[in-house]
């Protein structure tokens, strides 16, 4: 059964910095990507950063500049380093996994989630 456990979030004063974890469960299958979204109170989730098979990294604007998506070499964990944050980073994060199975089927899995809150 696939596991994804996110742990790092915190309240946070504006400006500061946190780095969240994503650990992963192990997996035969061939890894797709890896991503993190957020999910604000009333707002829709939205997707933040997504990292590769090849490491090539991409993020939502806002973010850009800020945040950093890594992950270690076996893709067993998954990281969110964000500085400079804002109020409005204040959210549930969430990270997924897509991997293709044997009969190329893309299934993405998701993590419970950790809650970030950016306040004085």
């Amino acid at each position: 059964q696939v596991q994804l456990v996110e742990s790092g979030g915190t309240l946070v004063q504006p400006g500061g910095s946190l780095r969240l974890s994503c650990a992963a469960s192990e997996n035969r299958f061939e890894i797709i990507n890896m991503r993190w979204y957020r999910q604000a109170p009333g707002k829709e989730r939205e997707w933040v950063a997504g990292i590769n098979q090849s490491g090539s990294t991409s993020y939502l604007d806002s973010v850009k500049g800020r945040f950093t998506i890594s992950r270690d070499d076996n893709w067993n964990t998954l990281y969110l380093q964000m500085n400079s944050l804002k109020p409005e980073d204040t959210a549930t994060y969430y990270c997924s996994r897509t991997i293709m199975t044997d009969d190329a089927v893309a299934i993405t899995d998701w993590g419970q989630g950790t809650q970030v809150t950016v306040s004085s």
